[in-house]
């Protein structure tokens, strides 16, 4: 039983910290999680909260990596696969697969799925390497961690005005008069 309380303790203070931008700041840890092969982290005042993937309802004519809308607990929320979006295999299915929900500050009602949580991470023991990807504008910097792994860092603000990640509707083709 002390164990939950602990637990419960520990998430109280994590959930605080979340809320408090003040305080972050002066915690240089990031949150790291995986995409598809990759190592990515991101700003903690830039999520609102990790949970796990909700049942969702598609919405039809998106595109496929807009896994569609889910409710957490009573609020919508529009869910992208963060590896399918970015052109790489489908987050599969799994328990430790999770929803990293973006601080509405950024984008409303918003999320991206991971293949799982890599925990906190702090880039002040990496080397920083030169970014090397302008097809992804939302590549804040990359690392390497004393291991030889290599890290992606998310910048939220960038991905969040996107017009590549806002517009999720599919193409839609036209159909002639001499169609129907």
């Amino acid at each position: 039983m002390a164990s939950k309380s602990s637990l419960r303790e520990f998430q109280r203070s994590v959930a605080e910290r979340l809320r408090d931008p003040s305080k972050l700041r002066a915690f240089a840890s990031k949150l790291g999680f995986q995409v598809g092969e990759e190592n990515w982290f991101v700003s903690l005042a830039d999520v609102a909260e990790v949970v796990p993937v909700p049942a969702l309802a598609a919405v039809p004519q998106t595109k496929q990596w807009f896994q569609g809308i889910a409710n957490v607990r009573g609020k919508l929320y529009a869910l992208v696969d963060f590896s399918a979006f970015q052109g790489g295999v489908p987050t599969p299915q799994g328990a430790e697969r999770r929803v990293v929900l973006i601080n509405e500050r950024l984008l409303e009602a918003s999320g991206i799925i991971v293949n799982r949580m890599l925990g906190l991470r702090n880039p002040d023991s990496f080397e920083r390497l030169d970014v090397k990807d302008a097809g992804r504008p939302w590549l804040k910097a990359q690392y390497r961690d004393p291991n030889g792994a290599h890290w992606f860092e998310l910048d939220v603000g960038v991905l969040a005005k996107s017009a590549a990640f806002l517009e999720v509707a599919a193409a839609q083709t036209t159909l002639g008069a001499s169609q129907f």
